[in-house]
């Protein structure tokens, strides 16, 4: 099976894709609402929280383990494939959502301006810096931290007046940078990716993350054949909570746009 991390709904926005793209395989999906967000937690209890959800999903079965939170990508994951699984898991692998992403904007960008959105938590560690500027180094690089959007999502507040005009207050500094790329560092931003765009203009490449992670696993497969033969493929979908079930299942839907029929609740 493939595992599915977030800490919250945000990652469904990843696994709606990967069942666009590649619907025949099995996945789990781990939640951690109950200890949400991850993005105002210090990073050595991101990284505890990080470690035993894989070690959950690893438990489960899966074979392959994607972190969509995109703070737990950028504040554990390397720890997590450097030292957790080679003393644990070490026919296991676990993936991020940030390089892929970085590979894909670098790759579009036309004028090498790119702007990053973000929770405080991704912004202020500087990941999507560093990992752009490994790929170039001639990057001008804008980021901005964006706190209230995450809370508006899942209020169900997107549609309204205040949410855009905090939205377009969040954007104002990086149009006014000009940039001609800009990276959804969020997995909950997808849900808002056309009034993104429509802020931004149509001169803006706005990167959504999900999309990319779902096209990137489908090349990791193809070329990986000893972890690919291991997954089974029947597309079954397995939910899991470590908060309220019902609340799970009404907010998920928003996020995977369709309805969840059952969800397994799990203390981590």
């Amino acid at each position: 099976m493939i595992g599915v991390f977030d800490s919250g709904f945000g990652g469904l926005t990843v696994l709606k894709e990967f069942l666009r793209l590649l619907p025949e395989y099995d996945y789990i999906y781990l939640g951690d609402n109950a200890r949400a967000p991850y993005g105002d937690k210090s990073d050595e209890a991101i990284y505890n929280y990080t470690k035993e959800a894989v070690d959950f999903l690893f438990k489960q079965g899966c074979e392959l383990v994607i972190i969509a939170c995109h703070t737990a990508s950028s504040k554990a994951l390397r720890k997590i494939q450097q030292e957790y699984l080679p003393k644990n898991y070490p026919e296991s692998r676990v993936l991020g959502v940030v390089a892929p992403t970085v590979e894909e904007a670098v790759k579009l960008s036309r004028y090498h301006k790119l702007g990053v959105i973000g929770t405080t938590a991704t912004i202020n560690s500087g990941v999507y810096k560093k990992e752009l500027e490994k790929l170039r180094s001639d990057l001008e690089i804008y980021q901005q931290a964006c706190p209230l959007l995450v809370p508006l999502i899942e209020e169900g507040w997107i549609k309204k007046p205040e949410a855009r005009m905090i939205l377009k207050k969040y954007l104002q500094p990086l149009k006014i940078k000009q940039i001609d790329t800009l990276i959804l560092g969020c997995t909950h931003y997808p849900l808002m990716i056309k009034d993104i765009s429509r802020l931004m203009g149509k001169n803006v490449k706005v990167i959504n993350p999900a999309a990319i992670a779902a096209e990137k696993l489908s090349g990791y497969l193809k070329r990986h054949e000893e972890i690919e033969k291991k997954l089974e493929k029947n597309g079954k979908l397995v939910f899991y909570t470590t908060d309220d079930i019902e609340k799970f299942k009404n907010f998920g839907k928003k996020f995977l746009g369709g309805n969840i029929e059952e969800v397994k609740k799990t203390n981590l």
